[in-house]
């Protein structure tokens, strides 16, 4: 069933067993809400690089075209031989694109939770919402404060609850500082305003002297630039200063996660008491949760043994620490919406621009101070 008969644009990508790649918009039903069910007019959804993951996959976006008319538009890529093993679990099969969004809840189910929502301004967390409308169940729905649009509402999930769940996992884990890269993201400058609140020392490193100076700006602290020829002297003095043995690398391959543990031991070994030839007995933790550098991941091994490299991602952070420790996580978002957690987009693109290849071009390389905002009723 649907909403009074209700269809909306949605998008989707599609990765063909023939090694193409196909991104399109289609009409969906909005299906009747359940009880405990929302439908959310979707006002705000932006572009992260989680889903990039799924919009383009692993496709060769230098080799995209674009067909399809304005209001129906559609971009076909190839993608290489040797990823498409990478890809198996989703050939063939069309897949709604967008993690989270904000709008307006427009109908609701029967139950007293969802009635209570009817007509409020809704942060939203679930898939698909690269769409006009989204059935949604209540707790996939954040309620926003009054005053608080949906633009400003559409980044309530991902780079906020990653952002806090980076300094959770750093006490749970017994660690007293943090070491952050492609610091200067939008992610980025949220972790930095939460360590400065919080009187947490953290470790910032970028890749040019830009981004350097956008972190200064709002106070960051310690800030060392990886193309610098100073950089491993630099990134052992504020290992030494801070402390800081846990670090989240959203760049992923070559030698970067190797030598943030290297300069970590280094830094230990200054104020170490006595020398051991299997290195310090001092845990060093490197999370890898992104993959700007594609490459294989490099370790040098100048560390010693007491070391770890692992993957770290948000949902199954928030799977292990349980609802109630989300919900406090979530509550803190909502209260700093508008300073800590507030995001900034350089672009709003209807569903129809988000598809021209100028765009594309833009978004794709998940550059610093580029993020883009779709509004899935902008015209365009």
């Amino acid at each position: 069933m649907s909403t009074d008969g209700k269809t909306g644009l949605q998008l989707r990508s599609l990765i063909k067993k023939s090694g193409e790649l196909e991104i399109s918009l289609t009409n969906v039903s909005t299906p009747e809400p359940g009880p405990d069910e929302l439908v959310v007019r979707v006002e705000a959804s932006p572009i992260n690089p989680s889903d990039l993951g799924l919009l383009v996959g692993a496709a060769d976006m230098s080799t995209a075209k674009a067909s399809g008319t304005k209001d129906a538009p559609v971009i076909t890529a190839k993608v290489p031989e040797a990823a498409m093993k990478a890809m198996a679990a989703r050939l063939d099969e069309s897949m709604p694109v967008g993690n989270e969004g904000a709008g307006v809840v427009i109908k609701t189910g029967s139950s007293d939770a969802a009635k209570a929502l009817m007509g409020k301004t809704v942060a939203m967390i679930g898939g698909a919402m690269y769409a006009q409308y989204r059935t949604l169940k209540v707790n996939e729905c954040l309620p926003l404060p009054a005053g608080i649009t949906p633009a400003e509402g559409a980044s309530c999930f991902v780079n906020p609850l990653t952002a806090l769940g980076m300094v959770e996992t750093m006490r749970r884990e017994g660690h007293k500082a943090l070491v952050h890269t492609a610091a200067a993201s939008n992610l980025g400058q949220m972790l930095n305003k939460i360590c400065i609140k919080d009187g947490i020392g953290l470790v910032n490193i970028v890749r040019s002297p830009p981004q350097a100076d956008i972190l200064r700006k709002i106070g960051a602290k310690y800030v060392v630039d990886s193309t610098s020829p100073t950089f491993m002297d630099d990134l052992t003095n504020a290992l030494v200063e801070t402390g800081a043995t846990l670090a989240f690398d959203a760049i992923g391959g070559g030698r970067l996660a190797g030598q943030i543990l290297t300069c970590m031991e280094t830094a230990i070994n200054k104020t170490a008491k006595a020398y051991s030839r299997y290195g310090s007995n001092v845990h060093k933790q490197v999370y890898i949760y992104g993959s700007l550098d594609p490459r294989p991941l490099e370790l040098n091994r100048a560390f010693g043994m007491a070391w770890g490299v692992g993957g770290w991602l948000l949902f199954p952070f928030l799977q292990k620490i349980g609802p109630a420790e989300g919900a406090r996580l979530r509550q803190r978002v909502v209260a700093e919406l508008k300073t800590t957690f507030a995001s900034h987009y350089t672009q709003v693109v209807s569903l129809q621009e988000a598809l021209q290849l100028n765009h594309i071009a833009i978004y794709g390389k998940r550059a610093t101070g580029e993020k883009y905002l779709i509004n899935p009723h902008k015209g365009g």
